[in-house]
């Protein structure tokens, strides 16, 4: 029990504090947002932009439509419900009659409006979708690896669920399950791969190899951030899916093992890089680099708010409360 603890977000803490929060009049939030913003002061002035404006890319004034919902009718519903309270601890901070278009789940296309969105595809014509930090509480999840890279065995483990629509990593399982560099299995009984069905095993055991597979799955690889903060080394090519942890910024090993997007070269990047112990050891140390800036709450909600007071002051909802980054 204590191993899985640290490897994974404490789902009862959470569903209690934001049900909690919820007993907390908004107006409370609204009176605190001009204070919340002015903390800008604290913080890195140019990181904070950059940060800003790549969550959210709108230049330019755009109307929604009359028919959109206002945040008054935000509500809870069971389906969402970490996509809800991740969406407004940050939203109450604004007035209920300001509209905001949210689309929720697994988004890998560009919408017609600007919209907030968990993912969305790397391109140059994603500007409507503006990303928050959705889910986290799945896919923000963090490990303390006390497992020393030397000490890992020399192979590329992979656990994944794999459905039809899991096309990426059927691929790759396709090319690799039987590769002696690697420990692949399916997790989910109702795969249309029996074959490849194998045991769910925990994070623990995920840290004693030192390569582990990345592979997206309908949008973002979820476990990539867990990876990335441990002592072994997110294997997988380019990513074709962005989220709050901008994946376009990764650079291919400096933080991650890049391989081809056919999977062909798996095993001589495998090879290659069992034979430089200490270039591993660099990119694990520039991976859990990376991986700091996300740790910083306060930060982290001062950027958020910002997200969308972009998307207000763009949508013609809102003058800025000061000035600010964009």
């Amino acid at each position: 029990m204590l191993s899985s603890i640290k490897h994974r977000n404490n789902k009862q803490k959470y569903y209690l504090l934001n049900y909690l929060s919820l007993l907390i009049p908004d107006f409370f939030y609204r009176n605190n947002l001009r204070k919340k913003l002015n903390s800008l002061s604290d913080f890195d002035f140019d990181y904070i932009k950059n940060r800003v404006n790549y969550y959210n890319k709108l230049n330019k004034e755009i109307k929604l439509n009359k028919d959109d919902e206002s945040l008054n009718n935000f509500k809870i519903k069971n389906f969402h419900r970490t996509y809800f309270f991740d969406t407004y601890q940050y939203t109450r901070f604004f007035e209920k009659r300001l509209k905001l278009n949210m689309l929720f789940g697994d988004i890998t296309h560009s919408p017609d409006v600007p919209s907030i969105v968990k993912s969305r595809p790397i391109n140059e014509n994603n500007q409507n979708s503006i990303l928050m930090k959705l889910n986290k509480i799945r896919h923000f999840t963090y490990t303390k690896d006390s497992n020393k890279f030397d000490n890992k065995a020399n192979k590329l483990i992979g656990r994944s669920a794999i459905t039809k629509k899991h096309k990426k990593r059927i691929d790759f399982f396709k090319m690799h399950f039987n590769n002696n560099l690697c420990d692949l299995g399916a997790i989910n009984k109702d795969t249309p791969y029996p074959e490849w069905l194998k045991n769910k095993i925990s994070i623990e055991d995920h840290l004693k190899y030192k390569f582990i597979m990345c592979v997206e799955g309908v949008d973002v690889a979820t476990n990539l951030k867990w990876v990335m903060s441990s002592n072994s080394i997110a294997v997988m090519p380019k990513p074709k899916i962005e989220s709050w942890f901008m994946e376009s910024k990764l650079i291919p090993n400096k933080h991650f093992i890049e391989i081809k997007e056919d999977y062909s070269d798996l095993e001589d990047r495998i090879e290659f890089y069992i034979s430089k112990p200490e270039e591993c050891k660099e990119i694990i140390k520039n991976a859990n680099q990376y991986i700091s800036q996300f740790k910083n709450k306060n930060r982290e909600d001062l950027i958020s708010l910002l997200v969308l007071e972009k998307y207000f002051h763009f949508t013609n909802q809102k003058e800025k409360t000061s000035d600010l980054v964009y």
